[in-house]
């Protein structure tokens, strides 16, 4: 009888519980859930943005998917000889000559453009993509960050282990680290965009002038070499010290009494950095990467300031779509698949960091 009481109780408890969510989840249904179901009905239709008429944007079904990802493989036939019969080859680099992707792609009923190409068994193909510059936005987005991530994950434990650690200005230090990161991204970006001017007026060609390196007129924003390089170095200055700050917080909830025992075990630095620190860093890790990675995914401001319309990341394309080409209905299926992938690369970091989801 006790028993049946008990559970009575728990489930009291537990009805309680769900009426006091009601509001939140009203709320949250309000805010949240009816934008993100409205932008994946409108991924499916042509809608077009303030296009000043009453008109009612068409249901095409998945046609804006299959515009941002159809792709396409095909094998390029080498130039034969007219004389011969045999490949040409040019007699500058000794290489085949393959006909022009144009040739050999489809373009009917749907036109793919050329994306990249590459050989495999002697044979060279091409890929075509029916929106090229979509994919080019995927892959500079993951690279970005990839690249990012990982070295403000690395900077950003180095500095928080130097924070963390005792010497006079500890605290000048904690708060003069943060100056980057709570400059405004638009700002900083803008103020990387006149240090890097192709001129020795930007501050890095200066310097490289004046220390023999160069001429001064080094395009950091215009050579294809030195565009990615560039805007991931602005991203690791101006995002380490948010990385250092998550991770500072869950050094500082390690016991010292467990660094203070393995010194008494004879245990260096080294040894427990690996068999301490890290171990009890897991977590906050593990949400410092899971809180970068979807922040560097959806990356936006550095893109748009730098490159303009030279470099794409899925959030500048989408915007580019819908202000540019006013065409709301990809701009929608571009922030649907932006979504995806988001919630891909966070079960992926739950389950690699083994975060307890309860």
């Amino acid at each position: 009888m006790a028993r049946k009481d008990k559970l009575t109780l728990a489930q009291k408890e537990q009805r309680t519980a769900y009426k006091l969510l009601v509001p939140a989840l009203l709320i949250l249904a309000a805010v949240a859930f009816y934008p993100l179901f409205q932008v994946f009905y409108t991924s499916l239709t042509d809608k077009v943005f303030a296009s000043g008429t009453d008109e009612a944007p068409k249901f095409i079904g998945i046609e804006n998917y299959k515009s941002l990802l159809g792709l396409t493989i095909q094998e390029l036939p080498p130039i034969m000889d007219e004389t011969t019969g045999d490949p040409l080859v040019d007699e500058a680099t000794g290489v085949t000559m393959y006909e022009r992707a144009i040739r050999v792609l489809p373009r009917s009923p749907v036109r793919y453009r050329e994306w990249f190409q590459f050989s495999f068994l002697g044979r060279r193909y091409v890929v075509g993509a029916r929106d090229p510059e979509f994919m080019k936005a995927i892959w500079n987005t993951l690279v970005f960050t990839v690249i990012s991530v990982f070295l403000e994950t690395i900077l950003g434990l180095g500095v928080a282990l130097v924070v963390n650690s005792n010497f006079k200005g500890k605290g000048l230090m904690r708060a003069t680290m943060l100056v980057p990161w709570a400059v405004i991204t638009v700002v900083s970006a803008r103020i990387w965009e006149w240090m890097l001017q192709p001129t020795r007026a930007g501050l890095f060609n200066m310097v490289l002038s004046r220390l023999g390196w160069g001429d001064g007129g080094l395009s950091f924003l215009s050579m294809p070499t030195l565009q990615m390089p560039t805007l991931i170095a602005v991203d690791v200055w101006k995002t380490t010290p948010f990385m250092a700050l998550l991770i500072l917080a869950g050094l500082q909830l390690i016991p010292k009494e467990l660094y203070e025992a393995g010194r008494v075990d004879g245990a260096n630095r080294l040894r427990q950095f690996f068999s301490i620190t890290m171990p009890l860093l897991k977590p906050t890790l593990a949400v410092a990467l899971i809180f970068r990675t979807l922040d560097a995914l959806r990356v936006f401001d550095v893109f748009q300031v730098l490159m303009g319309n030279r470099m794409y990341s899925m959030a500048s394309y989408n915007y580019y779509q819908l202000i540019g080409n006013r065409n709301m209905g990809l701009a929608s299926a571009i922030g649907v698949i932006i979504f995806f992938l988001i919630g891909i690369f966070a079960v992926l970091y739950m389950r690699l960091m083994g975060v307890d989801k309860e």
